[in-house]
């Protein structure tokens, strides 16, 4: 265990389901993840791919329910309590969705996995990210995307965006920048450990730059 409260080494799970492939989309809010999903999703279907958009929490109707709790009750919701409401969500939604999906061969993009547990839940609210791991892994019966895009940007300038946007902040949103920049270090962390699946880019570029790495990483997976 890291002093980010990050496991040192990533144990070694499933692969994602034969078939498709998957592809999920991690860091910090106000780092891009929508934009450059959206991107990629255009591509893909550009060049005659069968694409699905979802995201965790809230890709099923299981989903959406909890999601309401987990980042907009308004009451206090424990961090274990917390943890396990994300884990209840994405044992849910692999098996009934991203599963099916890879099986029926569509490339899945996804926003936040497991990562954002380890991050948010593990490093952000002072648990055990190894524990915070080990039970998502459980609840997705060990599958792991096949490639991972982490946004990275200082939590000071992800504010800035949010701030812009205008828009109501969610509970994890709203917390104090400590916490947010211990899920950054945690994020980096997770990175380090698994580079193969990780794909890790500067937010602050351009959109078209970290568009055009990305599709470079997703083509080598479809070739």
């Amino acid at each position: 265990m890291t002093a980010a409260g990050v496991p040192d080494a990533a144990p070694t799970p499933d692969a994602a389901p034969a078939g498709g492939l998957w592809v999920t989309f991690e860091g910090g809010d106000g780092t891009g993840k929508t934009t450059q999903a959206t991107l990629l999703e255009t591509w893909l279907r550009e060049q005659g791919r069968s694409v699905v958009r979802t995201r965790e929490p809230g890709g099923t109707e299981v989903g959406v329910l909890i999601r309401d709790i987990v980042l907009h009750h308004r009451g206090e919701v424990a961090p274990r309590a917390e943890a396990l409401l994300y884990a209840a969500d994405r044992a849910h939604h692999v098996a009934t969705f991203v599963r099916p999906a890879l099986e029926r061969g569509d490339v899945v993009i996804q926003d936040r996995y497991l990562d954002s547990s380890v991050a948010y839940q593990g490093a952000g609210r002072v648990l055990d990210a190894g524990e915070i791991r080990d039970l998502s892994l459980w609840a997705a019966e060990g599958a792991l995307p096949d490639v991972t895009v982490l946004l990275d940007l200082d939590p000071a300038s992800a504010r800035a965006r949010l701030d812009a946007a205008d828009k109501p902040f969610d509970r994890l949103e709203a917390e104090k920048s400590e916490f947010h920049e211990r899920v950054r270090a945690a994020f980096l962390h997770l990175a380090d450990a698994e580079p193969a699946r990780y794909l890790v880019l500067d937010a602050a570029l351009p959109a078209d730059e970290l568009a055009a790495a990305i599709r470079s990483r997703v083509l080598s997976h479809l070739s």
